[in-house]
Parts: C-alpha cells; sequence; structure tokens
C-alpha cells in the first residue's frame, strides 16, 4: 500500500503560471541604472548649434471674403457688385495666384438658397479650390 501525497489520483499538478515579479523588479532597477549613467557616458564635444530664423518664403494670401445679403446682392468686402459676371472677373484673376487665397462666404440666414448657390457655382467656374462658409457659433448657454 503506498501514500500519495496530494491527489487521490497519484498525478503531480505542475503550476503553469511564470511569477514576473522578479523580472519586472530586475528590469526597473535596469532602468533607473541606465538613465542615472547616460547622461555621464554622453559626454560630448560642446559647440555652439547655428540658430534657426524662420523667414516666410511665401506670404500667405488675402482671403476672399463675398458677403450676399437677405436681397440677395453680393459684396465683396465692402464693394456691391452688380452680378456674378463681375464676381467672376474677380475670381478668374485671384485663381491665378499662387497659393490661391480661400473664398469665405457670409450668406445672411434669410437669403435665398439661389443666391448663394450662383455665388457657389461662380468661384467653381473660376477655378477657385477652398470655398468656406462663415456662420455663428451656437450660443455656449
Amino acid at each position: 500500500m503506498s501514500m500519495s501525497v496530494g491527489s487521490d489520483s497519484g498525478e503531480d499538478h505542475v503550476m503553469s503560471e511564470i511569477n514576473t515579479t522578479p523580472l519586472v523588479d530586475i528590469m526597473l532597477v535596469l532602468l533607473i541604472i541606465f538613465l542615472i549613467t547616460s547622461p555621464v557616458v554622453l559626454k560630448l564635444q560642446k559647440i555652439d548649434l547655428p540658430i534657426e530664423a524662420n523667414q516666410a518664403l511665401q506670404s500667405k494670401p488675402e482671403n476672399v471674403n463675398i458677403v450676399i445679403n437677405k436681397d440677395g446682392e453680393i459684396y465683396l468686402g465692402q464693394k456691391r457688385l452688380k452680378d456674378t459676371n463681375e464676381l467672376f472677373d474677380y475670381l478668374k484673376v485671384e485663381a491665378v495666384k499662387i497659393p490661391q487665397p480661400e473664398v469665405h462666404v457670409r450668406g445672411d440666414q434669410e437669403a435665398r438658397y439661389e443666391s448663394i448657390g450662383r455665388v457657389i457655382f461662380t468661384t467653381q467656374r473660376a477655378g477657385i479650390q477652398k470655398v468656406g462658409f462663415i456662420t455663428e457659433p451656437p450660443d455656449k448657454g
């Protein structure tokens, strides 16, 4: 009659989990040692580095601001335009500039969609790449 310690079946169970706590401890100690000793090891020759001077190679073009009031009248800045043909002639000149300016459209909320659509179509016809709508941000309260 033999005596077995543990289970009744006589088989020993092997623990399959690895205890990583000592490994983590050693790694943290090594990390601290390297952080402390690396500035001492990297004794570099003292030199004067060149000073960077930021100079703009290209000036940013002025944005084109187009305002459409509730009656459908088109304004370029403060100047009132007769129709979209006059706007097209102006934008055709602006479209060939490098870099191309952005067009900001400010349409009155009571303006008809048709009048704003005509302005957008005119900017596309003139070859303007960036067209954006300026809106009022919502109230925070």
